[in-house]
């Protein structure tokens, strides 16, 4: 057996084999082309390869270059990584010799190679949350211009049919003016680029049989629901919600010694895009009555935002169940598929009276 170790780069990458004993059997660094890794393969055969790389910034195409050359291949968590091979000296070939070390002695904190659909998925999700971000920034800085000017506000939305036509009878400085229009188009140009992820998004995951077994717990419509497909894939991977919530970074840090323990805030350390999700999910079933005895006195012990981190917890252990059982989540069970004239409405999921968020 040959360990492969990878320290891999934007632009170069540094590779080092070591065989079952750890003598270093080749160290080159090259650029990063198809050919030369397979060109790498070539020489180490016919020996059986195992490859070990860490997760970094555009590791995809390298995990569809081993998947396609049909190489085992591994991929090592970078903090867990650096915690263990943490050395005075740091180079790639060091890097890429490690990874190779730990793989061979199957001391390899390991991370979840997202398969090609997944990671498709996710692109699409993240780039409508990206969209959206972008656009909040553009009316907060509207919002600015107002405030500055000591505007009066009297509509609830700003960038509505009122709000629009408020803007337009503004007396506002030559410069001002020209931001604001600036700020107005960038605004609506990016509201047709959302209007269009979210028919792409519906498209994509409208038989995905996991979104219905989501959109019955309370905060989860369907755009919530496929961010949550998306990010975390196979749940068949997590034996329990706790680990789930763990992997997404909603559980809190504890320091203990002895009879000693100290608990901190949520590690953080997972998918940001998750955490978001749930939380904004929180904010909308916070104000049904569905989790109201949950969430209630958390916020008179702890606060407000402690509490919807909290609640936001309880929607993941709740979207493990309705993700891991076909029958969904026993506690809000699948909903009944709607009418004609309910699916006539905007597929994109609506708040209804109780704080669920429906199709």
């Amino acid at each position: 057996m040959v360990y492969l170790g990878v320290d891999l780069h934007r632009k170069v990458s540094h590779v080092v084999a070591l065989d079952e004993s750890g003598e270093v059997l080749l160290s080159r660094r090259f650029g990063n082309d198809p050919a030369e890794f397979r060109r790498v393969f070539g020489e180490l055969e016919p020996a059986p390869i195992e490859v070990v790389f860490e997760a970094t910034y555009g590791w995809g195409w390298f995990a569809d270059l081993l998947a396609d050359a049909g190489i085992p291949a591994h991929m090592a968590h970078p903090l867990a990584t650096k915690a263990i091979s943490a050395g005075r000296v740091k180079n790639d070939a060091i890097d890429a010799r490690t990874l190779a070390h730990l793989l061979r002695t199957n001391l390899l904190p390991e991370a979840w190679i997202a398969p090609p659909e997944v990671r498709a998925a996710r692109r699409l999700v993240r780039m409508r949350t990206s969209l959206m971000r972008i656009r909040s920034r553009l009316k907060c800085q509207v919002h600015a211009i107002c405030a500055d000017l000591g505007v009066p506000i009297p509509v609830s939305d700003l960038f509505g049919a009122r709000g629009r036509e408020l803007l337009t009878t503004l007396a506002l400085p030559v410069v001002t003016a020209g931001r604001l229009e600036a700020n107005l188009r960038l605004i609506d140009t990016l509201t047709a680029e959302i209007r269009l992820a979210d028919r792409e998004t519906v498209r994509y995951f409208r038989a995905d049989p996991r979104i219905r077994r989501l959109t019955p717990i309370p905060g989860i419509g369907f755009l919530t629901a496929a961010m949550i497909v998306a990010e975390v894939g196979d749940v068949g991977r997590f034996e329990t919600p706790e680990r789930l919530c763990s992997w997404a970074g909603l559980t809190p840090t504890e320091r203990s010694s002895a009879d000693h323990v100290q608990r901190g805030h949520i590690s953080k350390q997972g998918t940001r895009w998750l955490r978001w999700v749930l939380v904004e999910a929180a904010v909308t079933a916070s104000r049904g009555p569905s989790l109201a005895g949950f969430f209630g006195p958390i916020r008179e012990r702890r606060g407000t935002k402690i509490a919807r981190v909290a609640l936001a917890r309880r929607l993941l252990t709740l979207a493990f169940y309705a993700l891991r059982d076909e029958a969904g989540c026993r506690a809000y069970p699948i909903l009944p598929r709607p009418s004609r004239s309910t699916r006539a409405r905007s597929p994109y999921g609506m708040a209804s009276p109780d704080g669920r968020d429906v199709d």
